[in-house]
């Protein structure tokens, strides 16, 4: 009996129309186009705008299109997995609410939280699942909506993020392509210089946390920067090295998008060309868990059944890790 592995055999993405462009947010906070750029590479990111538009809708989207260009039915979905640290609520899930939109009625539906990891830890749970033989297709979302925890009046996180939410669809194969490896990890070290304080259960809302702006992103930006710089391309370097990876034989290399300098330390540790590196934060800024997935969604018509792919991110907690996987089909196959 042939080994199963799960593979990627679909994706998509939910992205806001509106833009919010530098030029935009320096009238808004005291900032500019030349300080933002310089400083993490970001032009303009996307924001869901609007009453009661909850991370969700992105998530609607992304699933409704992911079902269509793979021709599935939502009769035929196992389970629904959202990575999100921006649920439209506490409970019940993003998932559910995704898979009530979308008719998908057969499934086991629930939300994780990793942060800015939460696709490539999503992908171990994904997978996890699919090896038990039970479950035969299993979308995960990963993305958030910033915007909605982000202090608008804060010129050191508010340019950093924006919203979007990826999708994939995750089948069994027997076939030598699929997730191959993974390297996760998390330190609580990280408690601390990267949070949200206020809005769970150690400090509910109260008028005084609202007042603080507690209920918005909090960055100390040095010390998530020395982490995330060495851990990010260490754990990139140790995928590679654990399966005779290099910079000849990867086809692509997909870097959370927090940073463009991040993301450079991460490209010179590994040595892989930056035309083999995927990188789109100057467009969509970071989206958190929806970054790797955004960046596949768009790089899609370019990648190659049996390519190999590194994934690598960081974020809050400290999570972070590296993905190793082949690429699942062709852009000529109808999906």
């Amino acid at each position: 009996m042939k080994k199963i592995n799960a593979v990627i055999t679909g994706i998509s993405a939910g992205v806001p129309d509106y833009i919010l462009t530098n030029d935009e947010l320096s009238r808004m906070v005291d900032t500019s186009d030349e300080w933002i750029t310089s400083r993490v590479g970001i032009k303009e990111r996307r924001i869901l705008k609007g009453e009661a538009q909850g991370v969700s809708v992105l998530g609607v989207k992304a699933v409704a299109d992911l079902l269509r260009k793979t021709k599935t039915s939502a009769e035929e979905i196992d389970a629904v997995i959202f990575a999100t640290s921006t649920p439209d609520h506490s409970f019940p899930s993003a998932a559910s609410m995704v898979a009530e939109a979308n008719g998908i009625k057969n499934a086991f539906c629930f939300d994780m939280e990793a942060a800015c990891s939460g696709f490539i830890f999503g992908i171990e749970v994904c997978q996890g699942l699919i090896f038990t033989g039970r479950y035969k297709k299993v979308i995960l979302l990963a993305g958030d909506k910033m915007s909605s925890i982000v202090n608008y009046t804060d010129r050191n996180t508010c340019p950093l993020f924006g919203d979007a939410v990826g999708a994939v669809l995750m089948e069994p194969t027997e076939e030598n392509v699929g997730i191959m490896d993974a390297i996760l990890h998390t330190d609580g070290v990280g408690y601390a210089p990267l949070q949200m304080k206020a809005g769970g259960s150690k400090y509910p809302a109260t008028e005084s946390t609202v007042k603080q702006n507690e209920h918005t992103v909090h960055q100390e930006g040095k010390i998530v920067f020395k982490y995330a710089v060495s851990n990010m391309a260490d754990v990139s370097l140790e995928i590679m090295e654990r399966n005779g990876l290099s910079k000849d034989n990867i086809q692509w290399f997909v870097p959370h998008q927090a940073n463009m300098r991040i993301i450079d330390a991460a490209i010179d540790r590994t040595e892989i060309p930056r035309e083999k590196v995927m990188i789109n934060i100057e467009k969509y800024g970071n989206t958190s868990a929806g970054t790797i997935p955004l960046c596949l969604w768009e790089w899609e018509n370019r990648l190659k059944k049996g390519d190999n792919i590194v994934l690598a991110a960081f974020g809050a907690g400290f999570t972070w890790g590296a993905v190793y996987l082949k690429w699942g089909y062709n852009p000529t196959e109808s999906r």
